[in-house]
């Protein structure tokens, strides 16, 4: 009977703790406006945090005005007012005499020496290969051109690592023109045949004499000598094997003669134009990888 005399419970929270929680949401709103309200004084902070440091700390500094004075290497305190117990350290030390150190000298520079002979010979075993393949390239274009060799027409010479394919102005260029001949149209494929097989840059260079020139075309020998090179260049292009990347055009007019401007047939053999194709920046990588693994 007792039992059920007894009031039940409301379910659910109480009703002051809806109170309560906003009171708590409030508070924690002004004390995040607060905050974001607050500017914090960089060196009041540091003085504070100095003075914190002083009131709390344990360690007490001394200042040193000398040298310090520790000469253990074991221990690592030291104390300014008293003189530390050096520790026994025993020291071996050596030493190298003016005999060994001439030995010593000899060896290193024998090494050296060693690894200058062997790139010295690996350059060599380059250069050599190169200057065969020029020679060869060479024999092929003048067995090519032998007819034009031999009427004066065109001349094929090697120096170092290029080859030097001189056109002169006999049958190739009328006097004081940059238009080629038609009948050496035939010589000029052949002669790009012969560069499309070669590898290497190709340098396409004019030549005149000395003797002034002005027409309404050309100004100069500057403009004549280079026109004739665009000339050849036009010509070597048909070709669609060769590269034009590997093609260059220079003018020198007559800055460059091979003999002095003294005599007509001197000032002809003057006015040409060359091709020198040049080796050695296009050698293969694996070549030196070859001869470098041929001396291990």
């Amino acid at each position: 009977m007792e039992a059920e005399e007894c009031p039940r419970c409301d379910t659910g929270l109480p009703p002051w703790l809806a109170t309560f929680a906003d009171l708590m949401s409030l508070l924690m709103c002004f004390f995040v406006l607060l905050l974001s309200f607050a500017e914090i004084d960089a060196i009041r902070f540091k003085k504070m945090a100095d003075s914190m440091k002083d009131a709390f700390g344990v360690q007490r500094e001394i200042p040193v005005m000398d040298i310090v004075k520790g000469v253990s290497v074991i221990k690592q305190e030291f104390s300014p007012s008293t003189s530390p117990e050096p520790a026994v350290v025993n020291e071996i030390r050596q030493q190298t005499t003016d005999a060994e150190q001439q030995n010593l000298d000899i060896h290193d520079g024998k090494e050296q020496k060693g690894e200058v002979d062997v790139d010295d010979a690996v350059m060599e075993a380059v250069a050599e290969k190169i200057k065969r393949e020029v020679e060869q390239d060479a024999k092929a274009l003048q067995e090519t051109l032998k007819k034009e060799i031999e009427e004066g027409l065109v001349s094929v010479e090697t120096e170092e690592a290029k080859i030097i394919v001189r056109i002169q102005e006999k049958g190739s260029f009328p006097s004081g023109s940059a238009d080629l001949d038609a009948g050496f149209l035939a010589v000029m494929d052949r002669i790009s045949a012969a560069v499309a097989k070669s590898p290497g840059n190709v340098i396409v260079a004019g030549h005149t004499d000395n003797v002034p020139i002005s027409t309404a075309r050309f100004r100069s020998n500057w403009e004549l000598s280079s026109a004739r090179a665009v000339t050849v260049v036009h010509g070597l292009l048909k070709n669609p094997a060769i590269d034009p990347a590997r093609v260059m055009i220079e003018g020198h007019a007559d800055s460059r003669p091979l003999v002095p401007n003294d005599t007509p047939a001197n000032r002809a053999i003057n006015r040409r134009v060359e091709l020198i194709l040049e080796r050695g920046n296009d050698v293969d990588k694996g070549d030196m990888l070859i001869i470098e693994d041929s001396k291990g």
